[in-house]
C-alpha cells in the first residue's frame, strides 16, 4: 500500500484528495502548510507527495526545492488553482514529477500516481543495475559440461513460474549468476532484482535490512526505511548465504513466505509483499537443521526447487571456455588488445585445484593479463597462478 503525503493549506482540497486516494486504497497523511510538510517528509518515507503552490509561510516552490535538496526520492506532484504553462515548466525544471491544475480531475490524478509509481520502480531498478552491471558484465552461464547443461535446462523450466528456488554450491561457484538468470528469464524481469548477502550484514541489522524499520525503532532509525522485501515487490529477492541468517530473522522470513506480509521493525502494521524468493547457501542445510541452527520448516518453504551448482573442479572441461571468456572481459576492462592462451597454458589451468572456483579463475586470469605478454604460456601459469601440486 503506497503512502501519500498531501501538502495544502486548504482543508477542503486536502479532504477531497484524501477521499479520492483512500477510496483507491492508498495510505494518506496531511500537512496544512509547507513547513509542516517538509518536516513530515524529512521524518517519514512517502511514496508520493502532492504539494500545493500557493501557501503561506513557505510556498510550494520553496517546499519543492527543499525536498529536492534533502534528496527526498518520492515523486513530487505540484497542484495549483493559479497555474499556467510558465509555472508548470518551472516546477518540472526544479524537479517536480508532474503538475496538476485545480479543480482536481480524478482520472488525471490516478494516471499521474500510476506513472509516478512506475518511475519509482524504474529508479530502484536502475540503482540495482548500476551496482551490479560490472559484476554481471558478460554474465551468461558459460559451460558445456553435463552439470551446466542440466542447470541451464532447469532454469528455462523453472524461471517462468513463481516457485521458490534454493541454490546450493561452494563459494565462488556461480550461485548468484544462476539466481539472476532465473530472474532475467522470468515474467518479473522488468521489476527489481534485489540481493541481500545474509552473511555480510550484522545479526542485529539483518531484520531492519530485510523488513525495513519505522522512525525511532532504534537509536539510528531517524527516518522510515523500506526493507528489501518491499523493494523487491513485483520482482525477485535473492537471499544469498541464507544459512548464516539468525534464528529471529529466520522466523520472520518464514512468516513472510507463509502469509506474504511483513512488519517493519518498530511497527505492528502488516505490509503486503509480492516478491519471488530465491535463496542460496554454501552450507549443508540438512546438517544445519540436525544441529539446530536452521529451521526445518523454513528449509521446506525455500527448497521448492533445488539447484546444485558444481564446483570448478567438477567441471574442468569448461575451464578453457571460461578462461577465454574472462580473458576477453579483463583485456577490455584494462584497455589492452586481446591476449591469448597457449594450449599448454590451458592444460596447466585445468590442473589447478580450484578451491575458490569461478571467482578464483577470474582473478588468476586478470593476474596473468597484467603480468604476462600477448601470449600466455604454460610457464606463465606455473609462475603466476600458484597451482597446487
Amino acid at each position: 500500500m503506497a503512502k501519500i503525503l498531501i501538502i495544502d493549506d486548504e482543508r477542503a482540497i486536502r479532504r477531497a484528495l484524501r477521499e479520492i486516494l483512500e477510496f483507491e486504497d492508498f495510505q494518506v497523511e496531511e500537512a496544512e502548510n509547507g513547513v509542516e510538510g517538509v518536516e513530515k517528509a524529512k521524518n517519514t518515507l512517502y511514496d508520493i507527495i502532492f504539494c500545493d503552490i500557493k501557501m503561506p509561510q513557505m510556498d510550494g516552490m520553496e517546499v519543492l526545492e527543499t525536498l529536492i535538496s534533502q534528496k527526498n526520492e518520492a515523486p513530487i506532484i505540484m497542484i495549483s488553482g493559479h497555474g499556467n504553462i510558465e509555472t508548470a515548466v518551472e516546477a518540472i525544471k526544479k524537479g517536480a514529477f508532474d503538475f496538476i491544475e485545480k479543480p482536481l480531475d480524478l482520472n488525471r490524478i490516478l494516471v499521474t500516481i500510476r506513472n509516478a509509481k512506475d518511475r519509482v520502480v524504474l529508479v530502484e531498478e536502475t540503482k540495482q543495475l548500476k551496482t551490479t552491471v560490472r559484476k554481471f558484465k558478460g554474465s551468461s552461464i558459460i559451460g558445456e559440461t553435463d552439470g551446466i547443461i542440466k542447470i541451464k535446462e532447469m532454469i528455462e523450466k523453472v524461471a517462468p513460474s513463481d516457485a521458490r528456488v534454493l541454490i546450493t554450491g561452494a563459494n565462488g561457484s556461480g550461485k548468484e549468476l544462476v539466481a539472476r538468470s532465473l530472474h532475467d528469464l522470468s515474467n518479473r524481469r522488468k521489476m527489481p532484482f534485489i540481493e541481500v548477502n545474509c552473511a555480510a550484514i550484522p545479526t542485529e541489522l539483518i531484520e531492519s535490512e530485510l523488513f525495513g524499520h519505522e522512525r525511532g525503532a532504534f537509536t539510528s532509525a531517524v527516518k522510515d526505511k523500506k526493507g528489501k522485501f518491499e523493494l523487491a515487490s513485483g520482482g525477485t529477492l535473492f537471499l544469498d548465504e541464507i544459512g548464516d541468517m539468525s534464528a529471529s530473522a529466520q522466523a520472520k522470513v518464514l512468516r513472510a513466505l507463509q502469509e506474504n506480509v511483513i512488519q517493519r521493525v518498530g511497527s505492528e502494521r502488516d505490509i503486503k509483499i509480492d516478491a519471488r524468493v530465491v535463496a542460496a547457501t554454501n552450507k549443508d542445510l540438512r546438517k544445519e537443521i540436525e544441529e539446530g541452527r536452521f529451521r526445518e520448516d523454513l528449509y521446506h518453504r525455500l527448497a521448492v526447487i533445488l539447484i546444485h551448482v558444481p564446483s570448478l573442479n567438477e567441471r574442468r572441461d569448461d575451464i578453457p571456455m571460461l578462461a577465454d571468456h574472462f580473458l576477453t572481459l579483463v583485456c577490455s576492462d584494462h584497455g589492452v588488445s586481446k591476449k591469448e592462451f597457449s594450449d599448454d597454458a590451458l592444460i596447466e589451468l585445468q590442473q589447478i585445484d580450484w578451491s575458490g572456483n569461478i571467482r578464483e579463475l577470474r582473478n588468476i586470469v586478470e593476474r596473468l593479463v597484467i603480468l604476462c605478454g600477448s601470449k600466455i604460456t604454460g610457464e606463465d601459469v606455473k609462475m603466476f597462478a600458484n597451482p597446487k601440486k
